[in-house]
């Protein structure tokens, strides 16, 4: 593991501040409060990369080579170191930005704002008709992502998805006790859940990583697969898994009675 320090630069000079133990932003609530009680309305927590749009249209590679070069200039590392810790840390923890926070010091915040800022309109690509689909789904629809608050309303917006959901849980808000905790944590699902107020079982996680599913199945979430051949470590695990109720290639095919298998609605 590489740890070395940090150099003393300051936010807008190419730079990352220290790290803030308490969160640099307030927990932002959910724009609605739970269905009513005995409603028995289905919560569907929505992933966004690989899931509401296709990241193989060169989006994750913005990505990580605006999060090396990030990377670089704070840690004095070459591409390939950058490159190679990067990945480990997301192995590890779910999310770059915990490994650097808990191990180099560096606000979470800091760099995901400094790694995502760039135009995601001419790489946003997803199935026709989404939003329309999505509006057709019954169902409360709460966006659930590891990426900051910032770059998921830019790629909904760029979606024309921005009305389809009613709260957006991003990494931002994903801090318990000081620590960040983003998918796959169990915790922060359950965390999650308490701030739903509706039982587990009446909640649908769609998201295309299966180490997410999982988790979400732990704490009794229903699953939804959305198949993409390029989401890492997917393709260790062979057949269907045991905590996935159903698989999708696309959102669409939700509609397609597939709802029912989930929400029995």
């Amino acid at each position: 593991m590489v740890h070395t320090r940090i150099p003393a630069r300051v936010r807008g000079a190419g730079g990352l501040g220290p790290a803030d133990k308490r969160g640099t932003r307030a927990r932002r609530r959910l724009s609605r409060p739970a269905g009513r009680p005995g409603s028995g309305e289905t919560v569907w927590l929505f992933d966004l990369d690989n899931t509401l749009h296709d990241c193989s249209h060169h989006i994750f590679q913005a990505i990580d080579s605006a999060m090396s070069d990030t990377m670089m200039r704070s840690l004095t590392l070459d591409r390939a170191e950058a490159d190679t810790l990067r990945f480990e840390y997301w192995r590890r923890y779910g999310a770059t930005a915990i490994g650097l926070e808990r191990h180099h010091g560096i606000a979470a915040t800091d760099f995901l704002e400094a790694s995502h800022d760039f135009d995601v309109t001419p790489l946003v690509h997803s199935e026709t008709g989404l939003a329309q689909k999505l509006a057709r789904l019954p169902g409360r629809k709460i966006l659930l992502t590891n990426a900051p608050e910032s770059y998921a309303r830019k790629v909904l917006h760029a979606l024309g998805l921005l009305q389809a959901f009613e709260g957006l849980w991003s990494i931002d808000h994903m801090r318990l006790q000081g620590r960040l905790k983003t998918k796959p944590s169990v915790a922060m699902m359950r965390q999650l859940l308490a701030r739903l107020r509706v039982p587990a079982h009446q909640v649908v996680l769609v998201d295309d990583t299966l180490a997410n599913l999982r988790s979400a199945r732990q704490v009794g979430m229903r699953t939804v697969l959305s198949h993409h051949p390029t989401t890492p470590h997917n393709a260790r695990f062979h057949g269907r898994s045991h905590y996935v109720d159903v698989r999708v290639n696309r959102v669409g095919q939700l509609l397609v009675g597939r709802h029912r298998e989930i929400s029995g609605s």
